[in-house]
């Protein structure tokens, strides 16, 4: 398969994505935003950035770039995509997925390894894990609370669309182990298909071993999960 890598002015994740994939024999391709998705795309990576300079609303000038028709079109259609922090803007912004990502609670830059508790086991992002298992991803983000409204958030929960929250290391979670203030600890949700996954820690930058942790490969393996028919 070959993983398109959407580059937007400001992204600066692309080539960590790239690096990941490669190291994990998946094949990549950095795509600049303006020439569209090409034909043998068969995977798709937002990655994280501050694409546009997070000008108006993190994620919301990108989302509007045509190419991200094209992923809407490509997700529909079953493609995998995964955004990952400024990628999840992009996601929530163009309506991948739901909800919104705004100022981190603290109103700082938060950069910081986390520990995530894996939701659901039964996705192309989380099989390589077990439902509840705790996993270290690191976080880099000034904007990463996530938001919706308590009715709509009740029935993510309910369809089981959240994949991953914030915890401790025992896998509790709650107020005090939330970098950013996220509604119910929200790391990362699903969209309509579970083929399609937002989250705002970096899995690419916990899927290298010469350069820390690895537990952020089982999510980027998600890509040969779909291949395979996982």
């Amino acid at each position: 398969m070959t993983v398109s890598i959407v580059r937007f002015g400001g992204s600066n994740c692309d080539r960590d994505a790239a690096r990941a994939l490669e190291h994990l024999g998946i094949d990549a391709e950095i795509v600049w935003h303006e020439d569209g998705l090409p034909a043998e795309t068969t995977g798709i990576v937002l990655p994280g950035g501050f694409s546009y300079g997070d000008y108006l609303r993190a994620g919301a000038m990108a989302a509007r770039s045509p190419i991200v028709a094209e992923v809407r079109e490509a997700a529909a259609d079953g493609t995998p995509v995964l955004g990952v922090c400024n990628g999840a803007q992009i996601g929530c912004e163009s309506g991948l997925t739901e909800g919104a990502f705004t100022t981190n609670e603290s109103a700082r830059f938060q950069c910081e390894r986390v520990s995530l508790r894996v939701e659901r086991a039964d996705t192309p992002w989380t099989a390589a894990y077990d439902e509840g298992e705790v996993i270290e991803v690191p976080i880099a983000h000034g904007e990463g609370r996530y938001e919706i409204d308590d009715d709509r958030l009740a029935e993510l929960e309910a369809e089981n669309r959240v994949l991953f929250r914030y915890c401790d290391e025992s896998g509790e979670t709650g107020p005090d182990v939330n970098p950013n203030g996220s509604k119910h600890n929200v790391a990362g949700v699903l969209g309509e298909r579970d083929t399609v996954a937002v989250l705002m820690p970096h899995p690419e930058r916990a899927a290298l071993p010469d350069v820390g942790p690895t537990d952020g490969q089982g999510i980027l393996r998600g890509f040969e999960s779909v291949e395979d028919g996982v």
